[in-house]
């Protein structure tokens, strides 16, 4: 069966002053219908760009898309029009975003919203549409749906917002969720509330999702293939199983040292020195180069190509061989 989602050399940059941002810069992955794949990577790795680029909402200008393609079943929807456009947005493909409060519009009850999402992809009714909006409230936890219906943003606390966007995404059922940092501003208890619902709805709608985050604790709940993003460029996808297991790329040997409860008792908490690249000027060759323990002359020279190094299982680092990478030792 061939992929659900296919992006294919993705790029989008950004100008200004006539200098150029490569924001993202020859992405590539796919999504099978039914499957998890999760984008991770630090604050600034275009992790969100990359969503945004597939539904072309990035900001123009500064923004562009200025090469590749992105087949939902065969179809290109780069080169959609205007109208095919709207009707995959919410319909086919919807997206989750990290701020409920700034996603909502807050002189609108959420019902109404809910619906309006509802109402732009079928010919329902007022009444019909509100009655699937209470459905949806319902379905995804919201308790006393009939009376929360009527209720505006700022009444509900911030793990119901976020409840409402992943309602109103879910109003024409998509075959494809993207969810860009769905938990950010959400407490630990209902981030976990959050990430089992999302898994409950994939069980029951059979949606494929594409998670955003730079939580590697949800790439391991959550993630059937994992894509690992820096500097606007793939620099691993695997398997959540395979790259945990033997990650091929020094910064998701670092993603992974770095998060709490890796280290040892009294052991300080390891860090990846340094800070993502400004993608106004990005270092030559490697991109990750200045901040990896394993960098020698020639990752200065050019990016290296994403390869599979082991089945399944591709890295873009030129220190991988026989399918191994050296030890990396982060401090």
């Amino acid at each position: 069966m061939p992929p659900l989602l296919s992006v294919r050399n993705l790029k989008t940059y950004f100008y200004r002053d006539g200098l150029v941002a490569r924001a993202v810069d020859d992405v590539s992955f796919d999504i099978d219908a039914g499957e998890t794949l999760v984008l991770v990577g630090e604050s600034g790795c275009g992790k969100t760009v990359t969503a945004l680029s597939l539904l072309q909402l990035v900001p123009s200008p500064p923004g562009e898309i200025v090469g590749g393609e992105v087949f939902l079943r065969g179809r290109d929807l780069l080169r959609l029009g205007a109208t095919e456009l709207r009707r995959v947005r919410g319909g086919e493909m919807a997206m989750i975003f990290q701020d409920p409060m700034a996603s909502l519009n807050p002189v609108y009850t959420v019902g109404k919203q809910i619906a309006e999402a509802f109402r732009a992809h079928t010919s329902a009714s007022r009444g019909s549409a509100r009655r699937r909006a209470i459905e949806l409230l319902d379905r995804v936890g919201i308790p006393s749906p009939s009376t929360r219906v009527d209720a505006f943003p700022h009444q509900l606390s911030g793990g119901m917002m976020q409840r409402v966007l992943i309602a109103m995404a879910l109003a024409c059922e998509p075959s494809v969720l993207i969810a860009d940092e769905p938990t950010t501003a959400l407490d630990v208890t209902i981030q976990a509330q959050v990430m089992d619902l999302l898994r409950e709805v994939q069980k029951s709608s059979g949606m494929s999702i594409l998670l955003i985050t730079h939580d590697v604790g949800v790439v391991a709940e959550l993630a059937d293939r994992v894509a690992v993003m820096y500097g606007g460029r793939v620099m691993e996808s695997a398997p959540v199983d395979a790259i945990f297991e033997q990650p091929s790329h020094p910064y998701t040997v670092g993603l992974f040292e770095a998060q709490p409860g890796r280290q040892t008792p009294g052991e300080a908490l390891r860090v990846i020195p340094g800070e993502v690249p400004d993608p106004f000027s990005f270092p030559s060759g490697c991109r990750f180069r200045e901040r990896c323990p394993l960098a020698v002359d020639a990752c200065c020279t050019a990016l290296p190509p994403l390869v599979e190094v082991r089945p399944r299982h591709f890295s873009a680092c030129i220190r991988v061989e026989g399918g191994k990478l050296p030890p990396v030792e982060f401090h």
